[in-house]
C-alpha cells in the first residue's frame, strides 16, 4: 500500500563500529552487500518478501560521506517515484537524489520536505 514507511536508514562514520552497536544494543541482524556500500539491517523475524510479524520494518544502513541525508532516515513506498517527486515538487518540497535502480527488486529516491528533512521512496519493481 503506497505511503507507508516501509524501511529506515541510518548513516554511519565508520561501519564496524556501528554494525557492533547495533547489533549488541538491539539484537540486530546485519548483511553486509557487497560492492554496494549498504548494509542491510534486519530488525525482527523476516521471510522472502519482508517481515512476517506486523509492527516492525526493516532497514539499512550506509556510510554518512554516501548519504543524502547526516541523519537517520524513514523511507516511504510510493507507487510512482517519478508522480511522487512530481507532487513532492508542487508543494515545496525538492528532489535530494532522483529516481534510480536497486537491483532487480525496485528503486529508490530521495527528496527534502518543506521542513528541510529528506525522506526515501521506495517503488517496488513491476512482478515483485
Amino acid at each position: 500500500m503506497s505511503g507507508r514507511v516501509v524501511h529506515f536508514e541510518i548513516p554511519f562514520d565508520d561501519g564496524d563500529r556501528a554494525q557492533r552497536f547495533y547489533k549488541d544494543a538491539f539484537g540486530w541482524q546485519l548483511q553486509t552487500m557487497p560492492g554496494m556500500g549498504y548494509t542491510l539491517v534486519t530488525s525482527g523475524p523476516t521471510g522472502d518478501t519482508g517481515p512476517t510479524e506486523p509492527g516492525f520494518i526493516n532497514g539499512g544502513m550506509f556510510s554518512r560521506r554516501n548519504a543524502p541525508a547526516a541523519w537517520p532516515l524513514v523511507v516511504v513506498d510510493v507507487d510512482s517515484i517519478d508522480d511522487a517527486l512530481r507532487r513532492i515538487e508542487e508543494l515545496g518540497g525538492s528532489t535530494v537524489l532522483a529516481r534510480q535502480p536497486v537491483g532487480d527488486m525496485g528503486f529508490s529516491a530521495y527528496a527534502r520536505d518543506t521542513e528541510g528533512n529528506v525522506v526515501g521512496l521506495w517503488e517496488t519493481a513491476a512482478g515483485s
